[in-house]
Order: C-alpha cells, then sequence, then structure tokens
C-alpha cells in the first residue's frame, strides 16, 4: 500500500478495506495530506484551530497522535482549518474519523465565500477509525474552512490523516484518460502468413467493430413502438436500455387481479429484435405516491399477499430476458413498505427474487449517493449500510447484488462523484448509473459531458443508462432530441463520446514479420487482410472478441489469419 498516494491516476489509493471496515489505527494521509498543514496532527495544534465553541486537543494512542473535538453543544462545533481554494480546480478530501462513544455521522463541511459546501461523510464508531472521502469544486477562488460536524452533539469527535489534494481541470482529464486505457482497451496483435506459414508483408489489414462491450445505454418508452423515426435514432446508438414506466407496478396491474403485460412484453419484443439488453425496472418502488391506487388501503396482511403475486408474476414472465432487476426503487428515502410490512421488507423482496431468478443481478436503486452531497438520506456510508441489511437477511448471503445509482444531477460535483464510486465501489458489487440526467440550464449539455466522462472512466462502473425516454410532451427532465428527432446539445454529447468510446474503423498494414499492433476498445470485431500477388487477390475475413483480462492490459493478444 502506498502511504502517501502521490499517484495522480490512481481512483482509489486506499485499500478496499479502508472503506468498508473500521481499523484499529487510521492509515497515513492520502498525497501527503495535499494542501493540509500538519495533516497527520503529529506537530500539536499547529494549523488547527476550534470552530464554534468546541474545545479541541491533541491526544495519542498507542503511539498515533490525533485531534479531539468536545464539549460540543451545536453540530457545527469541531476543528477546522483554513485552506485557500481556487476557482475551477478539483479537489478530493479524505479524513479518519472517530467519535468518542457509539456510532454517528460526521460530515466534512468547508465554509466558503459562496457558502456552506458539504464534501462528504462517512459514519464514525468508537474505539476504531473509519474512513471520510469526498471532495468539492469551489464556485469562486478564496479562503474557506474546513471543518466536521455531526448532529450527535453528544459524542466527542476524532480526526486524523486529513488530505486535500487539488488538481486542474487538465490533470483530471488526464487520469481519466489513463483509466479507459488500462480499464477498457487492450492491446491486440494480429499476424497475417500465407498457407505456408510465412509472414505476409505489407498486407492490407482493416478492423471493424461491431459491437462496444461497455454497456452504454438510453431509457425508451411505449412510444417507441409506434414511431418509426424514434426507433431509427434509438437503434443506431445503443445495445441497452430500460423501460421508463412499462413494468412498473401501477402500469402492469392498475386495478387489482388484473394484470395486463401486453405494452412491457411488446417493448422487450422490439428490444431483442434489435440486439439491446434490457434492466429490469422495477419490482417496487418505495415512493407512497408511485404505488398503485388499490395497493394504499391493503392490511399489512393483504399487502404482504399483493406483493409476493407481484414479484412471482414479473419475475416469472420476464425470468432470464432482463439483465438486472431493480428490485426496490428509493427505499433510502422511502418507506411505504418496510412502513407496513417491517424493516425486513427489502430483505424480503430480495430473497424472494433472487429464488425465482438466481442468474440475475438484483438492485438497489436510489439518488443522491453521488449527485448531492448534502442529502444525508442517500450518502454512500448510508447506502452501504440499507446494503448490508438486505445481504445479512436470512438466505441473501449469496445473493447476486448490485449498485444502482440514478444520477440525477443538478451541477454536478465531480470530486465528490468520484469519491463516492470509490467508497461503494470498495464492496466488489457491480455499479450502474441508471438513470443519469442533468436538470435544464445554460449547462445542462457541459454538466452531462462531465458526469458520463467520469462515470466510464471510474473502473468500478459497469454501465450506463440515460434517463431520456421520448415523449411528444418532453422527457422527465432532459431530452437528447426534437420532436422531429434532431439532435439537441445533450444528444451531441451522447454521439460524441459513443463514437470517442468506440474503436473507428482501423485500416493500415502489416509488417516485415506480418505483424499488425493497435489497442482497441473491448468489444466484437471484425478483420480482414487482403494482399495482392501477381493477379490474385487473397483475402480472408475473421471475427473476434476483445475483452477485459485479470492481467495486465499490456498483455497482448495474437491472432493468425492465413491469406
Amino acid at each position: 500500500m502506498n502511504s502517501t498516494c502521490v499517484e495522480p491516476t490512481h481512483y482509489s489509493c486506499e485499500r478496499n478495506v479502508s472503506y468498508m471496515h473500521c481499523l484499529e489505527k487510521p492509515h497515513k494521509p492520502q498525497y501527503g495530506g495535499g494542501i493540509i498543514k500538519n495533516p497527520e496532527l503529529s506537530h500539536g495544534l499547529k494549523g488547527w484551530s476550534a470552530f464554534g465553541n468546541a474545545k479541541i486537543e491533541q491526544r495519542e494512542s498507542g503511539g498515533n497522535k490525533f485531534l479531539v473535538a468536545h464539549s460540543r453543544s451545536q453540530p457545527y462545533d469541531s476543528i477546522s482549518q483554513k485552506v485557500y481554494l481556487e476557482k475551477n480546480k478539483f479537489y478530493t478530501l479524505s479524513a479518519w474519523i472517530q467519535v468518542s462513544e457509539g456510532a454517528a455521522p460526521v460530515t466534512a463541511v468547508f465554509k466558503t465565500i459562496t457558502g456552506f459546501k458539504h464534501a462528504g461523510a462517512a459514519v464514525a464508531e468508537s474505539k476504531c477509525w473509519s474512513m471520510l472521502k469526498g471532495g468539492l469544486s469551489p464556485d469562486a477562488s478564496g479562503f474557506a474552512e474546513l471543518y466536521f460536524e455531526s448532529k450527535n452533539t453528544s459524542v466527542d469527535i476524532w480526526v486524523d490523516s486529513i488530505s486535500l489534494q487539488p488538481f486542474t481541470q487538465e490533470e483530471w482529464r488526464s487520469q481519466q484518460h489513463q483509466s479507459i486505457e488500462k480499464n477498457h482497451k487492450t492491446n491486440v496483435r494480429i499476424q497475417a502468413v500465407d498457407k505456408q506459414g510465412k509472414p505476409l508483408q505489407n498486407a492490407n489489414i482493416s478492423i471493424e467493430q461491431k459491437q462496444l462491450r461497455f454497456p452504454f445505454g438510453c431509457a425508451i418508452n411505449k412510444n417507441i413502438l409506434t414511431n418509426t423515426a424514434y426507433q431509427n435514432w434509438f437503434t443506431s446508438r445503443f445495445k441497452v436500455t430500460t423501460f421508463e414506466d412499462e413494468m412498473k407496478w401501477y402500469s402492469t396491474e392498475a386495478s387489482p387481479g388484473r394484470e395486463d403485460y401486453s405494452t412491457s412484453d411488446a417493448m422487450l419484443q422490439f428490444a431483442k429484435n434489435h440486439n439491446i439488453a434490457v434492466r429490469g425496472h422495477n419490482i417496487f418502488w418505495e415512493d407512497p405516491r408511485y404505488q398503485p391506487g388499490w395497493v394504499n388501503s391493503l392490511s399489512p396482511s393483504d399487502l404482504s399477499k399483493a406483493a409476493d403475486k407481484r414479484i412471482n408474476s414479473i419475475t416469472s414472465r420476464y425470468k432470464g430476458q432482463v439483465i438486472a432487476w431493480d428490485v426496490v426503487n428509493e427505499n433510502l428515502h422511502f418507506s411505504f413498505f418496510e412502513s407496513k410490512l417491517g424493516q425486513d421488507a427489502s430483505g424480503v423482496f430480495f430473497n424472494r427474487v433472487h429464488s425465482l431468478d438466481g442468474a440475475t443481478t438484483l438492485f438497489m436503486n436510489d439518488y443522491n449517493t453521488i449527485e448531492d452531497s448534502r442529502d444525508g438520506k442517500a450518502t454512500p456510508a448510508t447506502y452501504l449500510q440499507k446494503l448490508r441489511q438486505i445481504s445479512q437477511f436470512p438466505g441473501n448471503q449469496n445473493l447476486r447484488i448490485g449498485i444502482g445509482l440514478e444520477s440525477h444531477f443538478s451541477t454536478p460535483n465531480i470530486p465528490y462523484m468520484r469519491a463516492s464510486i470509490d467508497t461503494l465501489g470498495a464492496t466488489g458489487l457491480p455499479i450502474w448509473l441508471t438513470e443519469v440526467d442533468v436538470q435544464s440550464s445554460p449547462n445542462q449539455a457541459q454538466y452531462l459531458e462531465q458526469i458520463l466522462r467520469e462515470a466510464h472512466a471510474h473502473p468500478k462502473v459497469q454501465g450506463i443508462v440515460v434517463w431520456a425516454a421520448w415523449k411528444p410532451s418532453g422527457c422527465y427532465r432532459m431530452c437528447l432530441t426534437d420532436n422531429n428527432f434532431k439532435n439537441l446539445a445533450t444528444g451531441d454529447v451522447v454521439d460524441k463520446l459513443l463514437h470517442e468510446w468506440g474503436s473507428k474503423r482501423l485500416e493500415g498494414k502489416t509488417d516485415a514479420d506480418g505483424f499488425f499492433d493497435t489497442t482497441l476498445f473491448h468489444g466484437d470485431y471484425e478483420v480482414k487482410i487482403t494482399r495482392q500477388a501477381a493477379n490474385t487477390i487473397f483475402s480472408m475475413a475473421q471475427s473476434f472478441k476483445v475483452l477485459p483480462t485479470n492481467a495486465s492490459q499490456t498483455i497482448s493478444m495474437l491472432i493468425k489469419v492465413s491469406a
């Protein structure tokens, strides 16, 4: 493990255990502390002061020195350090925290010249250290105060190994590029030989990508079934989708016992006809506003029976036909089922779906975990707590569980987004951005590009779905086209990235030994080699796949083609 994390290309410089477990001793500060003074607290209170009415002091345990804020009467009573922040730079933040007793959420906050900025949060425990990871991008240059707050004023806040590291946007983009090269591409070596096995020098070679392996798609709705222009625009771009509403309970059983899957059946058939994978969305939605009307008046006993029937119905119908199930939607923010059926309702639902379709990954799906650092209901730590509760329900230990991040953004905090995915990614579970959109603003397209680039570059993100299903009356929050299916600025962003992330048609010639070397995105390809000898043209085509490997991505793939 690197103690200082000086490599800017690392998306996570700490071992996975850092995010998942409370440790006896904190790790060294990332980036040597960055611009933080006295980051390891080995020089007393140098650089640090009290914030609010807290009293602060240095303590030592087992040779480790740290700061303690005690005698707290307000959430913000804490320790603080003044730092200078520059506009248009990205800042990564990390710190190790502990509380004097029990467990309590602790948030890192910057008091800036434009207001208070929440930069990250973690659940701190007593008797061990937890890592808080976050970040921010300031609205303006100026001095700011970093402090740590907790609504539980009865606990003392302990802090150690604090780091705040700035990056220019060019440095950040370079990190993304290096991550994409490492995680989404592989070196490929193709050799052309003749029938006797001799190398073919100066043979013409062309490589065409048939399908990109990384799932990047967009939501659709029933309008696509009857609109040819919509169909043509969509199928020429995407190989994965989510139905906006058509699989939801209120769409398939508006009246009790009268199920109607005709629309979702037709949409699924459309997807199959065009080789488009479908995410199953959703089986349950915890928001009380979006239940079938007849469900609201059910007794707990009848609700339990109705929920079980719902699981049996939709899971059995589409088993093996979807690549994922959003089993429970937004159960960090709402609790319709859990309030009526008990706090284990989500665990029960996951268990039941798994028993019917054990081969499909089951997702918990919620918002603001990477979008809004101010939402205490949906911090990465809170998300993981809920996921742990589901996983610990009897019989759920071997479930195929995934992390669904809705990703409904306003103004994105890209450093916080990366830090949050780092924390979630430490679980090793698949992570998808499931409903990406950006609220309308002059910067909408620019923000969308930032979000999509960050998501694609992160090694833990395994798929992206943009939430822009078209309707004549307008999309949910963001459209990619106008009503004539001409791209809007957001659609141009998507097309640009699809082109950039796909391998262009490559043409070249083999060298003296018959080799052609290149680097390709993971996906399906066809290579064609032609060579003219005298008046005869030799030609041969072969399909091949470029897949992720566990070994170094610099290892070449060798394909021999006879001609």
